[in-house]
């Protein structure tokens, strides 16, 4: 192999689009979750009210994360801040299973696979975090 395929770096993801993607889909997930608080909390076998302020709350961060994407250049230490908040959503969501919730089997879906969405958002940024070009 030569010494050029050995140290060729893959192209980085462009980070503000998935900020930007975050911010959507975080949003739109707290404003069903704060607006369907009581459908929804009986579909997935979550209280009304743990999910009504976790839907307040998912609606404030992903207007914050939308406004990180929204600059030229996203602060380094904030990008940070959301993919360890990320991390620990995902960690959170799947406690929840076993330590606060006793969900219904869609929740024994949908609780697993937003953690899953909210991983991969994780894993993305912190792969295109740094990148110029954004």
């Amino acid at each position: 192999m030569s010494a050029t395929l050995l140290t060729a770096r893959a192209p980085r993801l462009p980070l503000r689009p998935l900020l930007a993607l975050d911010a959507v889909v975080t949003g739109a997930n707290g404003l069903a979750y704060a607006l369907l608080a009581g459908p929804l909390g009986r579909l997935l076998g979550v209280g009304r009210t743990p999910l009504l302020v976790l839907g307040v709350m998912l609606a404030g961060y992903g207007a914050a994360v939308g406004a990180l994407a929204a600059r030229r250049q996203p602060a380094a230490a904030l990008v940070m801040a959301v993919i360890e908040i990320n991390c620990a959503w995902v960690a959170l969501s799947l406690l929840s299973l076993f330590l606060w919730f006793e969900p219904t089997t869609a929740g024994l879906v949908w609780i697993p696979a937003q953690a899953a969405v909210v991983a991969a958002f994780a894993v993305l940024q912190w792969a295109a975090r740094g990148s110029r070009g954004q």
